[in-house]
């Protein structure tokens, strides 16, 4: 069962603008390795940190407004979002122990 939640260019605001906690956001698509590569980190990270933060995925090449609008250029990159607002980002693989620090520094 996945941890992470996959979302779309239709229901981003709903998830993740409107939510009530912090929520970092995967900007991947299905051919980037690095992507591939801390995917189960993440949703190893979803589960640990369940209620505390809500890990949602979006793939670029199916939704492309939302990484249109927030300026990605490169994948994978994480962003964590709070009260509707861009509060951290992380560009590129780590190890699941950096992400896990950059993730509980933020919320």
């Amino acid at each position: 069962m996945s941890n992470t939640i996959q979302v779309t260019d239709a229901d981003f605001e709903a998830t993740v603008l409107n939510s009530d906690r912090p929520v970092v956001v995967d900007f991947w698509a299905e051919w980037c390795g690095p992507c591939k590569q801390i995917g189960p980190a993440l949703e190893e990270l979803a589960s640990d940190l369940d209620g505390k933060v809500t890990i949602v995925k979006i793939n670029i090449d199916d939704n492309p407004n939302v990484p249109v609008k927030y300026g990605i250029r490169s994948i994978p990159t994480l962003m964590m979002f709070k009260g509707g607002e861009v509060a951290s980002t992380q560009i590129g693989a780590t190890s699941k122990g950096k992400l896990a620090e950059w993730i509980e520094s933020g919320v």
